[in-house]
């Protein structure tokens, strides 16, 4: 089992420190969000929480990712780093797949790509990408990221995307493990079909079971169970106990994700840096070093 360390959009200037933390304590991972902007009006609802509301995210200090894991990276040398998730669709794909094999290369093959799609109409109209068929949008994004991630040319013709062959130099000596986000049906075939891995935003481990179990039969019907690194990177209640934590392991599980801050639930945000310290240690004590 690996484990991930979540620091929930935390104040900006804690990363680095929260970063030599985690790997010191013994976590494998370090994970980080992704939101656009914050529109000042929408109409769309969030997918992740029992209301649909959004207000909890106003005012919350999402750093690009893509810029802050590189400095993280400067000052670690084992930890790996991933994004749980970032919205792909309303992203341009070639100039993510830079981004992306960048960020493989600048990390020594340390980083995992999870993605969405956005559950946001705002996202797409803010950076002018279409909102309808986002979906089949992004299972084309998916194999242009795949394409241009092997060093050699790569051209693509598709319904949304019509790229020459172009190459991009450098690329990663292994390619970026691509990880689906997302509860739909939609995106665990897509996880399926077209992922390295899934990863959950929060479920009951019943829940956990069924979503692995439908991934793994959707899996078979498209005859990708023998990818040989399949992820299941879950969050959720079972990942704080190490009993929890076997279950998890139990049901496929290769990954838990841990924060200590729900922030769906709102409000002002007053963590300390030593007392998120404090929880990452304490969790290396209590869980980790009594699974491993």
């Amino acid at each position: 089992m690996r484990f991930a360390y979540h620091p929930s959009m935390c104040d900006p200037s804690f990363y680095l420190e929260l970063g030599k933390a985690a790997e010191a304590a013994g976590f494998d991972v370090i994970t980080f969000p992704d939101s656009i902007c914050y529109p000042k009006e929408c109409d769309s609802t969030y997918p992740y929480n029992d209301d649909g509301s959004r207000e909890f995210l106003d005012g919350v200090p999402f750093l690009e990712p893509f810029s802050i894991i590189p400095a993280i990276a400067a000052v670690t040398s084992k930890l790996e780093f991933s994004t749980s998730v970032y919205k792909l669709a309303p992203r341009q794909a070639v100039t993510t797949a830079k981004f992306v094999t960048t960020l493989g290369v600048i990390t020594n093959n340390r980083f995992h790509f999870g993605i969405g799609v956005s559950p946001w109409y705002e996202d797409f109209l803010a950076t002018g990408e279409r909102w309808e068929k986002r979906g089949k949008r992004m299972d084309e994004q998916i194999m242009i990221l795949k394409g241009l991630m092997n060093g050699d040319y790569f051209g693509f013709k598709g319904e949304f995307y019509d790229i020459p062959q172009i190459k991009l130099c450098p690329v990663p000596k292994k390619s970026v493990p691509i990880l689906i986000g997302g509860h739909s049906n939609l995106a665990l075939k897509r996880a399926a079909k077209l992922g390295d891995g899934w990863i959950s935003a929060g479920l009951s481990l019943e829940d956990t079971q069924v979503m692995v179990d439908k991934i793994n039969h959707y899996r078979d019907e498209f005859g990708t169970m023998n990818h040989p690194n399949f992820q299941f990177q879950v969050m959720g209640e079972a990942a704080y106990s190490p009993n929890g934590v076997r279950e998890l392991e139990n049901i496929g599980a290769t990954e838990v994700i841990v924060a200590f801050r729900n922030a769906y639930e709102g409000g002002p945000d007053n963590r300390t840096l030593e007392g998120m310290i404090a929880e990452i240690n304490w969790y290396a004590e209590e869980v980790i070093s009594k699974v491993r």
